[in-house]
C-alpha cells in the first residue's frame, strides 16, 4: 500500500528532487508551498516520471500561519487519514534577493523574525498539526537544515534559524519514539539548481564553495533527496534523532 508523503516547498528545488525519488516508489505524494503555479507543475512533471504511481497533490498554503496550516491539516486526515512521512523542506533566507526594508536595528528585527518565520515557524506549525496523525508505528519525520546551523550565514539569522530545528527534532524524537516514529535532519551544504540564491551565485562565490568540498563539486538537489529518502525508508527503523550532513565535506573545510 503507498505511503502518504508530505513534502512543504515541494515545488522546486531540493523539495521537488524529493518528491521525485518518493513518487518513483509508487508513493502518495502531498506538495506543499506559497506557489500554485510550481506546485502544478512540479505535480505533472511527476505524473510524467512515473505514471504508474498515485498522482502528487498540490496544496497551496502559508505555512506560518496556524489557520492555514489546520485547514491542510483537515484536508489531509480527510484524504487519507494518516500520513507516513512529512518532510519539512520549506525555508530560504530572506536577505536573498534583497535587504532588509529598514535600516539600523528595526532591520535587525525584520531579518531575524523573517528567517524564524520562513524556516521555523513553518516546519514546527506543520509539524506540530500533524503529529498525532503520523503513522504509528512507522511515522518518519524529516527537517531540512544547512550547512550554515554549524558554520554560520554571514547574517547569523538563517543559520540561528536552521539550529534551531536540531534540539527541536531531538525533543520530538523522544516524544514520539515510544509510538515507533523517527525523527531526524538532512544539513545541505551548497546546493546548485535551486532558488536558494535568486539569481544565482557570481562565479567566484560558487569556485570558493566549491573549493571547500572535499569531493570537488557542489551538491545537485538529488543528492539532498537520496538521503531524505534513506532515512525515510521503513528499513530505517532505528535511526533517530540524527543529523546528516549532505556537504561534500565543506564543514569541516579544507
Amino acid at each position: 500500500m503507498a505511503r502518504v508523503v508530505v513534502v512543504s516547498g515541494g515545488g522546486t528545488g531540493i523539495g521537488r528532487a524529493v518528491a521525485r525519488s518518493f513518487v518513483a516508489d509508487g508513493e502518495q505524494v502531498v506538495l506543499l508551498g506559497r506557489r500554485a503555479e510550481p506546485l502544478r507543475e512540479a505535480a505533472r512533471e511527476l505524473a510524467a516520471a512515473a505514471p504508474a504511481a498515485p498522482v502528487a497533490l498540490p496544496l497551496t498554503v502559508d505555512l506560518a500561519e496556524p489557520t492555514e496550516v489546520a485547514r491542510v491539516r483537515d484536508e489531509l486526515v480527510d484524504r487519507f487519514g494518516a500520513v507516513d512521512v512529512l518532510v519539512n523542506n520549506a525555508g530560504g533566507n530572506a536577505l536573498v534577493g534583497g535587504g532588509a526594508p529598514d535600516d539600523g536595528l528595526a532591520g535587525v528585527r525584520w531579518h531575524w523574525e523573517s528567517n524564524f518565520r520562513t524556516n521555523v515557524l513553518t516546519a514546527v506549525l506543520l509539524t506540530e498539526a500533524l503529529r498525532d496523525v503520523l503513522t504509528s508505528p512507522g511515522g518518519r519525520v524529516l527537517f531540512l537544515s544547512s550547512i550554515a546551523a554549524y558554520r554560520g550565514s554571514g547574517s547569523g539569522s538563517y543559520g540561528g534559524a536552521k539550529a534551531a530545528l536540531h534540539p527541536y527534532a531531538f525533543d520530538l524524537s523522544a516524544a514520539l519514539g515510544e509510538r515507533g516514529i523517527t525523527v531526524n535532519v538532512v544539513a545541505p551544504g551548497y546546493v546548485v539548481d535551486t532558488e536558494f540564491f535568486g539569481g544565482g551565485l557570481p562565479a567566484a562565490r560558487h569556485d570558493v564553495l566549491v573549493g571547500q568540498t572535499h569531493t570537488g563539486r557542489a551538491s545537485r538537489p538529488d543528492d539532498v533527496a537520496a538521503s531524505v529518502h534513506w532515512l525515510a525508508a521503513p528499513e530505517a527503523a532505528q535511526i533517530t534523532a540524527q543529523i546528516v550532513q549532505v556537504n561534500g565535506g565543506a564543514e569541516r573545510g579544507r
